[in-house]
């Protein structure tokens, strides 16, 4: 999963809540090289990083800084679970989310090194029972599509096969791609997706014959003395040093989120990691894929023309105009996505970059190659705004830019899309005949529904009404409340989620139910609900229970 920028109002109470379960004070720094002087610009970095976690509403923030091959910050702010006292400090463990992409790419770049494979492989040279929806695009499909968002499939397609958590492996969710249907050209337009990362993680499995988690830890973490990385929750130990994420249940009160894992497509956003070890993987990438501290005999990673391809254009992404006036410096003059690494410029600078969202977190890594400079924000909330604001506060610092208030600039963001959402659901709401009834009584629309690539979803009669559910995903149980004429809402039980969403029975002319649709009530839903793929028919009655 990528970042949508969720929102939610920011309170005067709920911000002094905040403070004082997280005062400012409690900044934990680690030992920073003797003589690595900050510019004068940050000579109130922590001060702004208290009023971004204040603005934000954020419980705890990480940030390390790399310039020059040195660590030149790490450091720690408010606490890893609201309500505890335990600070955040720079070995706080993280979900780093789709900045595992990286991960993913690199992977398979030292593969290549190695002669083992070709990113201009055909994935299915490799995979054979590889299938994508169209028979083209299986036949053409390369390994360098896997890890460039150019296939044809929508944005966060097949995301509910492992979003937010379901009992299907990594190979059983790679199978169903020939069911979850193309929705552009193949190599026609940018489309961020998770799903082909999950088959990039079976490429590597394939070719090197060791499972990712045992690939990435030999090949990479140790080399590297990432030490404390997870592969993924599952892999958290027991005293591990970690942080909580925080959502907003309906938008509005933060409450801690569920511990969730993708163990079946790990490949696409599956790491937890600390701003220390992620300082290791910024600085061998800053030196061209060379392993710092190896001496005259230095140790390559990629070598530099695999590493500098991961970080080349291969699908352009369109620049939009910014949401709000404020963040119009900003705006960048190109965009595009290389091989797991966003692409863009700032202020004249080239910069490689990713973000990662997570149930209740959210990161940014950002690197500036001609400066040797790279920057990495760790959070325990859903608002990307936070690490933005934080982000350009130090590039600015280093580019000798002119002071911005990002906070404030971000702030605003926030408070337009919340504007739009609102004005969305209006429209919903004028558009609604409340009155209405629907047309069968509540039991007929009870049954088992299907649809080709995600599976079964479940409307069960209830005591109190209706009920859906997600076979496969255990998070996904709501109940049904009437909209108008044929049309409910589902409220998930689970409220963090944010996910409510509209489900419509279209009926036959004799008045069966013929399929089901479904999508998101709110525009600031996360786009890996993708709800609005589901293509749901009926197979049979509601199952027994007992």
């Amino acid at each position: 999963m990528t970042i949508n920028l969720r929102a939610a109002r920011i309170h005067a109470a709920a911000v002094l809540a905040l403070c004082l379960l997280a005062p400012a004070a409690a900044v934990a720094r680690q030992d920073e090289p003797p003589g690595a002087a900050l510019p004068a610009a940050l000579s109130d970095f922590d001060a702004y990083v208290e009023r971004v976690r204040e603005t934000f509403e954020v419980p705890g923030i990480a940030v390390a800084v790399v310039k020059d091959g040195e660590v030149v910050l790490a450091r720690g702010y408010g606490v890893r679970e609201l309500g505890r006292d335990a600070p955040v400090d720079p070995d706080t463990l993280f979900a780093i989310a789709s900045i595992s992409k990286g991960f993913t790419a690199t992977a398979l770049s030292i593969l290549a090194d190695e002669g083992k494979l070709d990113l201009d492989d055909r994935v299915i040279d490799h995979l054979p029972w590889f299938r994508m929806a169209d028979p083209y695009v299986t036949h053409e499909m390369r390994i360098r599509d896997l890890l460039a968002h150019r296939s044809g499939l929508g944005l966060g397609a097949g995301d509910l096969l492992y979003w937010p958590g379901t009992d299907y492996t990594t190979r059983e969710v790679a199978q169903r791609l020939k069911d979850v249907p193309l929705a552009g050209a193949f190599r026609g337009r940018y489309a961020y997706d998770n799903i082909l990362y999950g088959v990039a993680q079976l490429v590597v499995e394939d070719v090197s014959g060791m499972p990712l988690e045992a690939f990435l830890r030999t090949r990479i973490f140790q080399p590297l003395g990432m030490d404390a990385v997870r592969f993924n929750s599952d892999a958290l130990r027991p005293g591990d040093n970690v942080a909580s994420g925080h959502a907003r249940a309906d938008f509005k009160a933060l409450v801690p989120a569920p511990r969730l894992s993708w163990a079946n497509v790990s490949g696409a956003g599956g790491l937890y990691a600390n701003v220390l070890d992620m300082s290791r993987w910024m600085q061998v990438h800053l030196a061209g894929g060379l392993i710092r501290g190896a001496g005259d005999g230095a140790e390559r990673l990629v070598s530099e023309q695999r590493q500098q391809a991961m970080w080349s254009v291969v699908t352009p992404i369109p620049v939009r105009k910014p949401s709000v006036p404020e963040l119009e410096a900003a705006r960048p003059n190109f965009m595009g996505y290389g091989e797991g690494w966003q692409l863009s410029d700032y202020r004249g600078e080239k910069l490689v970059w990713h973000t990662g969202g997570w149930p209740g977190m959210v990161s940014r890594m950002t690197l500036v190659p001609e400066e040797g400079l790279g920057v990495i924000v760790l959070t325990n909330a859903e608002l990307g705004g936070a690490f933005n604001a934080v982000t350009l506060r130090v590039l600015d610092a280093y580019l000798d830019a002119p002071r911005t208030d990002w906070s404030a600039a971000y702030a605003a963001a926030l408070a337009k899309s919340q504007s739009d959402s609102d004005e969305d659901w209006a429209r919903h709401e004028a558009s609604r005949d409340a009155a209405s009834e629907p047309s069968l009584p509540r039991r007929a629309y009870a049954g088992t529904y299907r649809d080709p690539w995600y599976g079964d979803v479940v409307v069960e009669s209830a005591r109190d009404g209706l009920r859906l559910r997600f076979t496969r995903t255990s998070a996904l149980v709501g109940t049904l409340e009437h909209w108008q004429h044929d049309t409910f809402i589902v409220r998930w039980d689970q409220r963090w989620l944010n996910a409510d969403a509209f489900v419509s029975f279209a009926l036959d002319p004799d008045g069966e139910v013929r399929e089901v649709r479904m999508e998101a009530v709110s525009p600031l839903t996360d786009f890996s609900f993708d709800f609005h793929d589901l293509r749901l028919v009926p197979v049979g009655p509601e199952p027994t229970r007992g």
